[in-house]
């Protein structure tokens, strides 16, 4: 294993006699880097070892990015405390870390060993021997960004959210839990929303060949995903949008997921077809009973009629439902067919610190727009001011 850093520790007081301190080894290979950590329970569908091989499988030669894998360890009895997915990449004249996402990986999260930090005072010495680490590294880097950080992993609360340095993100994650009787969740949904999913379905499938599958032949969803690619890309552009997914890198991530994920159902295609035609795909992830959406798309106008992409949804959530899913997450954004599911927000923070001279003021600027967001009202009329968008919703 590339190992750049093997000696950088932290000892913080405890309420007892004994100290926890912290050891940060740093390596440039993911699959090596694996290779330490036995047992990866993922705290959410985009930690699992899957979404990482597709990741920097794909990315890993990008122009100015280079991976770089935090393994946090205790250095008294080397038990595992954090695995943390990063990598280095070049913005202009600043060198930043950050996880391993470049937009595509919704909820950035540490993977949890034993010796995770169990309270705040922990984790500021677990941060501290991070960043130790970070500075002394031979390609040096300028700041630690760490953005859509989930509150809670899998019911476990997560340590960087302790940190004096963590702050409120912009987005939010979208959450809907079903329990375990699909129809009566259904009859939580309002009237005007149930009664649409019903009659789309009937105008879908009056035409005979109408079919819902989840595709479970690799080289069947391998297709699905070009057409969803080509879907994406002609809304994209009809709605004059900056779109990147269908670049030579970030295509080449999606069909790395699903050409490895399929086969043993952690990445989900589903779709809607006539015939021969794709009326409707969803990608998604699964980790035991959660599934997170990722990647949606229609056929357009001419089947506008049938509300394709929310139908495609709740078949998707009815299927799933019947194979254990139970909790149905529909990611970042806060569109308007999300709210018609019902979601529930989950909060998410972001974390950053400066790590030479050159990083003070971004780290300065994004300590001072978390500030900002706990003040709702200023943050609008900020944005406003400045010509930002003031919502993500649509």
């Amino acid at each position: 294993m590339t190992v750049l850093t093997t000696s950088a520790e932290q000892v913080a007081a405890r309420s007892t006699s004994q100290a926890a301190g912290f050891r940060v080894e740093l390596a440039r290979d993911w699959r090596q880097a694996l290779t330490r950590w036995h047992d990866i329970s993922p705290p959410t569908p985009f930690q699992h070892p899957q979404w990482y091989d597709a990741w920097y499988g794909a990315f890993a030669g990008a122009d100015g990015v280079t991976p770089l894998i935090a393994i946090v360890t205790d250095a008294s009895t080397g038990e595992p405390a954090l695995l943390l997915p990063l990598i280095r990449r070049q913005q202009g004249r600043i060198a930043i870390v950050e996880f391993a996402d470049l937009d595509l990986t919704d909820y950035n999260a540490p993977i949890l060993g034993s010796a995770a930090p169990p309270d705040a005072r922990a984790a500021r010495a677990l941060w501290r021997s991070l960043l130790s680490a970070l500075r002394r590294m031979p390609d040096a880097a300028d700041l630690i960004r760490l953005r859509k950080v989930p509150v809670d992993l899998d019911g476990k609360p997560n340590p960087l959210t302790l940190l004096d340095a963590a702050g409120a993100c912009s987005l939010n994650g979208n959450l809907v839990t079903t329990g375990e009787n699909y129809d009566a969740w259904r009859y939580t949904l309002e009237k005007t929303v149930r009664k649409e999913l019903e009659r789309s379905w009937r105008v879908f499938t009056r035409d005979p060949a109408a079919c819902f599958a989840i595709v479970t032949d690799t080289d069947e969803a391998l297709r699905i995903l070009s057409t969803t690619e080509v879907q994406q890309g002609t809304r994209m552009l009809s709605l004059g949008l900056n779109y990147i997914l269908n670049d030579e890198t970030c295509a080449a991530f999606y069909r790395n997921l699903v050409r490895d994920g399929v086969g043993n159902g952690y990445a989900l295609v589903s779709a809607l077809t006539v015939g021969d035609e794709v009326v409707a795909t969803l990608l998604g992830i699964r980790t035991g009973s959660r599934y997170v959406m990722i990647r949606i798309s229609n056929a357009g106008e001419k089947w506008s009629n049938c509300s394709p992409g929310r139908l495609i949804i709740e078949r998707t959530m009815a299927a799933l439902h019947k194979d254990g899913v139970r909790e149905f997450d529909f990611s970042v954004g806060n569109y308007a067919y999300k709210r018609r599911f019902g979601v529930m927000r989950l909060p998410l923070i972001d974390i950053s610190a400066a790590l030479s001279w050159r990083g003070w003021p971004p780290a300065l600027r994004d300590r001072a727009v978390r500030e900002l967001r706990n003040y709702p009202g200023l943050d609008f009329q900020v944005k406003r001011l400045l010509g930002k968008p003031l919502s993500q919703e649509n």
